[in-house]
Formats: structure tokens, C-alpha cells, sequence
């Protein structure tokens, strides 16, 4: 039992925040993309990527795993991207490290979603049941290069209110 919840129950309840997680920090970055103040959705992606890295540490563990390491970070990105919004207000370099950090952890999000999507969705599965394949390697570049254009994007073209 975690938090009074069997482990299947409290996978779902993971997963529908990784999900909103996503969701929310596709808007706070569409936001970005267009130079739009941050607003509410900028606080429903942090919180919720807070609460997605927070409640992947519940989960029981026995060893290091790689989403261990995500999850580390994942924190250490949420708590730059904190600072970057909260103490420095973005101000000057302050708002490149929100938006990098920000990005980052939502790439993140992304990242474990391919997985698991290659994990446990049977179709994708078959093209890649190690994960080592090159249809996940394919699809995770996209990704990656998805983010890293997203990135520069959002660096040129967001401005503090």
C-alpha cells in the first residue's frame, strides 16, 4: 500500500497526473511559443510536474533504477525552473533558466511517456519490446529534437510580463 491506495490503484492515480502534467505543460509552452504571459496553466504544469516526480520516489524501491535517475533530474530541473519564476521573477538570465529548466522537465515527462508508451501499449511493443530497438530510438530522437527546436523557440520569442 502506498498512501492507503493498493500499487494499482495508486499507478493510475500516477499516471492521470503524469498525463495532466503533459497536458498542461503542452499549453504553458504553446503559451511561451507565442509570448503570452505564463498565467494559471504556467502553476497546473509545475504543480502537477511536482506531484508526478514527488509521487514516482512512492513507489516501492529496491534498486537504482534509470527512472530513479529521471526523477532526481527531474527535481533538480523543477527546483531551478521554481527559482527562476519565484526568486529571480524572470529577470534577465532568470528567464532563459525558467524556460530551459521548464522545457527540460517537461521533455522529461515526454521522455517516460514514450517508454511507457513502448512498454505497455502492444502494437508499439512489438516494434520494440527491449526498448533498445531502433523504432524507439527513432521516435526518441524525434522527441528530442522536437524539444530542442521547442527550446530555441520559446528562448527567442517568450518575455517576462
Amino acid at each position: 500500500m502506498i498512501l492507503g491506495m493498493s500499487i494499482t490503484t495508486f499507478t493510475v492515480v500516477h499516471v492521470v497526473i503524469s498525463l495532466i502534467t503533459i497536458a498542461a505543460g503542452a499549453i504553458a509552452c504553446a503559451r511561451m511559443l507565442e509570448g503570452r504571459p505564463l498565467a494559471t496553466w504556467n502553476s497546473v504544469f509545475l504543480l502537477f510536474t511536482v506531484l508526478t516526480t514527488v509521487t514516482g520516489f512512492l513507489f516501492p524501491i529496491t534498486v537504482f533504477t534509470p527512472a530513479i535517475g529521471v526523477g532526481i533530474v527531474s527535481a533538480v530541473a523543477l527546483a531551478l525552473a521554481l527559482a527562476a519564476l519565484h526568486v529571480g521573477r524572470l529577470a534577465g538570465a532568470w528567464r532563459w533558466i525558467y524556460v530551459a529548466s521548464a522545457l527540460f522537465a517537461f521533455y522529461l515527462n515526454v521522455f517516460v511517456l514514450v517508454v511507457q508508451s513502448f512498454q505497455k501499449i502492444g502494437i508499439l511493443n512489438r516494434f520494440a519490446p527491449t526498448g533498445s530497438e531502433p523504432p524507439f530510438a527513432v521516435v526518441q530522437g524525434i522527441v528530442l529534437l522536437g524539444f530542442i527546436l521547442l527550446g530555441f523557440l520559446a528562448l527567442r520569442r517568450f518575455r517576462s510580463a
